[in-house]
């Protein structure tokens, strides 16, 4: 494999924050450089799933490289050529309707704004549970959008949480390797 670099970009939907971190350590095993991304608020909130800092320094331990989380910071990617492919993993319904809407105001926002401008894939690794209600009408739009590709998803809870669409992180490696190619891998909904 030539030597490619991804952006890993982390959002606020916490309960997933174990089975992404699983995902980002099987890309570096796939020899994968990983750029660790994060919003402010996943980069400073410590929630009931846990702590900032212990989640922060275990990505920055697996990855050898501080994580970027702030605009400033997360600017550069695109001019830099700094990624091949950017993973939002995961990907909130909040951030999915920034992206949608061209709103820039967080690290992960900037970063993907920033990379899409020198037309490299985005690769988004849905978590809401908003997405056949709210968020429905910004998966439509983004699923129609240049460079960007989703990980497949299925709805986690049909009877408590009819709405909820999350991604199956266990197809993130194959999903990258189909998104850095400019394909989308099928089927989008299991």
């Amino acid at each position: 494999m030539e030597h490619l670099t991804i952006g890993y970009a982390m959002c606020g939907s916490y309960c997933t924050f174990e089975k992404s971190i699983k995902q980002l350590e099987k890309l570096i095993e796939q020899g994968y450089d990983i750029l660790p991304i994060m919003s402010e608020n996943a980069y400073t909130t410590d929630t009931r799933f846990g702590k900032c800092k212990e989640f922060n320094e275990k990505i920055e331990s697996i990855c050898k490289s501080r994580i970027i989380h702030t605009i400033k910071d997360a600017e550069p990617i695109g001019p830099k050529k700094m990624c091949d492919l950017i993973i939002i993993s995961p990907c909130t319904g909040n951030t999915l309707a920034k992206l949608t809407n061209g709103i820039t105001d967080t690290a992960v926002t900037m970063a993907v704004k920033s990379h899409l401008r020198i037309l490299r894939p985005v690769l988004i690794t849905l978590a809401t549970n908003d997405a056949l209600g709210a968020a429905a009408k910004n998966i439509g739009y983004m699923l129609n959008r240049k460079n960007i590709f989703f990980v497949p998803m299925k709805q986690d809870d049909h009877e408590k949480k009819p709405n909820s669409l999350v991604a199956d992180f266990s197809l993130i490696p194959t999903a990258a390797e189909f998104a850095l190619k400019y394909k989308q891998i099928q089927p989008v909904f299991n």
